[in-house]
């Protein structure tokens, strides 16, 4: 039995909604219609997969099983149709995903020197567009932070890095050469949504402002508003006249791997991930952006 994606597509939108008047009005068809294509569903896979009575709409557990399995399959079908347009088009086009603070520029060039009739293109995602634009194709490597869900993917460690608290410049403890988690027990905190920036302690659980991004959290713990956590790389790529970076030994290192859709089958994405543990292996352990380009001229002479 061969399934149906439009109709995968139409039960996607029905568990979002549990409401099938307004999955219909979203997907712009009639609710008669996808009535009847959710129940060819369930025929075709031999499940029930909602509940239906007067309190409303609930998936079953085949439902859940198969919105949990539903995400990648449409994501990787996504991906597949992106992939064919452009070797249609005879795009010969790498586009690498990147999260805040980590340099792609070396690998770029010593994957370039190796490859130069394809165009190496950078795009900045987010913790929470992580996996989602590598299962849909939208980029076709990722530099990703863990915690990342694997599912569908392909992830390779490359190197890890300290991690510093972020303080306000007149914080009691901004003129420290280091602190501890204990030195910050009770402040308020700017609270990233991505599990990568979280400390093992939240150091208020009452209080903090959500954000999402650097920026974000400069602006907000400039404002004075918290502390924050980030990976030490910040204090290379993002500087801001009233914030202070000081190193936080106690907490885990952050973990810095490559990515891709395990589905992806490409001799020119292998090259990348080769140039990328290549430059991994040399700047791992350096502090400044200067090393870096150092190491990236050195991996891009010798090939």
């Amino acid at each position: 039995m061969d399934l149906d994606l439009r109709k995968l597509r139409y039960f996607v939108t029905v568990a979002d909604q549990l409401h099938f008047g307004r999955a219909a009005d979203e997907l712009h068809i009639a609710q008669p219609v996808l009535s009847r294509q959710i129940r060819a569903l369930e025929q075709d896979l031999g499940a029930s997969l909602f509940t239906r009575d007067r309190h409303g709409v609930a998936l079953t557990d085949a439902g859940r099983q198969l919105l949990e399995d539903a995400g990648p399959l449409l994501a990787s079908a996504h991906a597949a149709r992106r992939r064919v347009s452009v070797a249609a088009r005879g795009s010969r086009r790498l586009v690498v995903g990147f999260r805040a603070g980590i340099p792609v520029i070396p690998a770029a060039r010593a994957f370039e020197a190796r490859h130069p009739d394809v165009v190496v293109d950078v795009q900045r995602i987010e913790w929470d567009d992580q996996a989602p634009m590598l299962l849909d194709g939208r980029i076709d490597v990722g530099y990703v932070r863990l915690p990342i869900d694997e599912a569908g993917l392909r992830v390779t460690p490359l190197y890890t890095e300290p991690r510093v608290a972020v303080l306000p410049a007149g914080h009691r403890l901004a003129g420290k050469e280091e602190v501890t988690e204990a030195d910050l027990a009770g402040e308020p905190l700017v609270w990233h949504a991505d599990p990568s920036t979280q400390p093992t302690r939240r150091p208020h659980p009452n209080a903090g402002y959500r954000v999402r991004g650097v920026d974000e959290t400069l602006e907000h713990v400039a404002a004075g508003r918290g502390i924050s956590f980030l990976a030490r790389s910040a204090t290379v790529f993002y500087s801001h006249p009233d914030v202070i970076y000081v190193p936080i030994p106690d907490l885990a290192p952050d973990q810095v791997c490559l990515a891709v859709a395990a589905s992806r089958t490409s001799p020119v994405v292998d090259d990348f991930f080769t140039a990328a543990q290549a430059t991994a292996e040399i700047t791992a352990e350096c502090g400044n952006y200067e090393m870096w380009q150092l190491a990236s001229d050195a991996v891009s002479q010798h090939g």
